[in-house]
């Protein structure tokens, strides 16, 4: 008597898992040249677009407080070798709300996408008015963060 062993093997097929694309493009605010005798602040804008395909949740945009933020939003401020530019940036054209990351009183953007979504978000940037600084090119780096 022959005994037949057979082995079966069960594969079962699932389409590959969809993985989300998403792209974050961030468009700088230049304020451009900074006259300390003005008496009103020097206003500008930048962008944060936010791209999806194959995404289906919230996120959430948050800036850090740069590299020269001494510990908190309220104080970002540009550099130009050792003189400093005090700047902020807000979530709102009136320029009331601080756009960090959601502590200190500071305020994240927020969407949501249900499958394919382009959003953009407006950086809404400030230097207050009559500040005493040297002449020079003052600058900060910031992170953007996207939290899916």
């Amino acid at each position: 008597m022959r005994r037949v062993l057979a082995l079966a093997t069960l594969a079962v097929l699932t389409p590959a898992a969809a993985k989300a694309q998403c792209s974050i493009t961030v468009k700088p605010v230049s304020f451009g040249t900074y006259l300390p005798i003005s008496s009103v602040p020097a206003d500008s804008t930048g962008t944060v677009t936010i791209g999806c395909h194959l995404f289906f949740g919230p996120y959430a945009v948050a800036l850090n407080q740069g590299l020269f933020g001494r510990g908190n939003f309220d104080n970002r401020r540009m550099n130009a070798g050792s003189a400093y530019l005090s700047y902020q940036l807000y979530t709102n054209a009136a320029r009331t709300l601080i756009w960090g990351d959601g502590i200190e009183g500071s305020q994240i953007a927020f969407g949501v996408c249900t499958g394919v979504c382009s959003a953009s978000y407006t950086i809404y940037g400030r230097i207050p008015a009559h500040q005493t600084v040297s002449p020079g090119s003052y600058a900060d780096t910031l992170t953007v963060t996207v939290v899916f």
